[in-house]
């Protein structure tokens, strides 16, 4: 596990969990934990099929919609994604190797598998938003991404 929670129960409110250092990982990696968690993000797990974020890096704008297990449809980039095309996202990184898994975080970099272009890592992520989930549709996916998306889970 990456870091400790501790929940914190006060007698007439909510239960609130604080991050808690972990002692086994350095203090640059306990920070950076901590200032994801203050900066904002979302994990795919938490978005349901069919929701739709805007995502503003210092180089572009994205639109990603969440296809389910990992898979979304991404656009925005001139020239990976002009037109929405179906990829995995790893996670989000502090522009080193660890990585935030499935999580889109506010001043991280988004990684994404590329189906022809491997793994790319876009520029620092400077806002996200989610929009309704009309921005695609299976009539604009590509032949090739519908198919892709019936076999993975096809295969669950």
């Amino acid at each position: 596990m990456s870091g400790a929670h501790s929940p914190l129960t006060e007698t007439a409110g909510p239960k609130l969990n604080f991050f808690v250092p972990h002692p086994n990982l350095s203090d640059e990696i306990n920070r950076n934990i901590c200032r994801s968690e203050i900066e904002g993000g979302v994990f795919l797990r938490d978005l349901e099929v069919g929701a739709v974020l805007e995502i503003e890096t210092r180089n572009h704008f994205y639109l990603l919609e969440n296809r389910g297990h990992g898979l979304v449809l991404l656009s925005g980039h001139p020239k990976f994604c002009p037109q929405p095309v179906l990829v995995k996202v790893n996670g989000s990184t502090w522009g080193k190797a660890m990585i935030k898994m499935q999580f889109i975080g506010r001043d991280m970099h988004l990684e994404f598998r590329h189906p022809t272009h491997g793994v790319i890592r876009t520029s620092r992520i400077q806002e996200i938003r989610q929009r309704p989930p009309e921005v695609y549709s299976e009539e604009r996916l590509p032949e090739q991404a519908r198919s892709a998306t019936t076999r993975y889970h096809s295969k669950r």
